[in-house]
């Protein structure tokens, strides 16, 4: 693991219209302690992810992730993070297939361990941001489901599953 300082990387500026589609809207998304931030400035992201491959289960804990891609240009980074990369130099290589087979890199807080943000080798002009970070319920959602064969058969019904504990809003 490595620690990089990330205090102020190129981008966003701190005053932004919220408005339609399309149009700038800025975000921020974080770790739990607040240390570590990304700030995005312009249009909802293009491409916003639901991955089912057993990296991102295993990178959020939860049956699956859910990210979307920001131009680099438009992302502000600050706060120190912890870097991991995968796939691991020098390991045996894993025999199922991820979204993030080419190489990347995840950004962890830290003090609290939340993940926020990753690179992809495939896509060096830009950021993945983890959705759940932003805390937005007004975040669009995914328009992509990736890797379903891994999916966790209940995971997308959740309203119809039997919870003897009951669904509560």
């Amino acid at each position: 693991m490595s620690t990089d300082d990330s205090s102020s990387s190129s981008g966003a500026s701190s005053a932004a219209v919220l408005t339609r589609e399309g149009e700038v809207t800025t975000r921020k998304a974080s770790c739990n302690c607040g240390q570590l931030s990304v700030t995005t400035e312009g249009p909802d992201p293009e491409r916003r992810s639901l991955c089912h491959c057993k990296n991102c289960q295993k990178q959020t804990g939860s049956a699956f992730a859910i990210q979307a891609r920001f131009p680099r240009n438009q992302a502000t980074i600050e706060g120190k993070s912890t870097a991991w990369t995968f796939p691991i130099a020098g390991a045996e290589p894993v025999t199922y297939r991820s979204c993030d087979s080419t190489g990347a890199t995840y950004h962890f807080c830290p003090v609290c361990g939340s993940g926020v943000y990753y690179d992809l080798a495939v896509a060096p002009d830009f950021i993945g941001v983890r959705v759940g970070s932003f805390t937005d319920p007004t975040f669009p959602p995914p328009m992509i489901s990736g890797f379903e064969e891994y999916a966790f058969p209940w995971a997308m019904n959740v309203a119809a599953l039997p919870m003897p504990g009951g669904h509560h809003n």
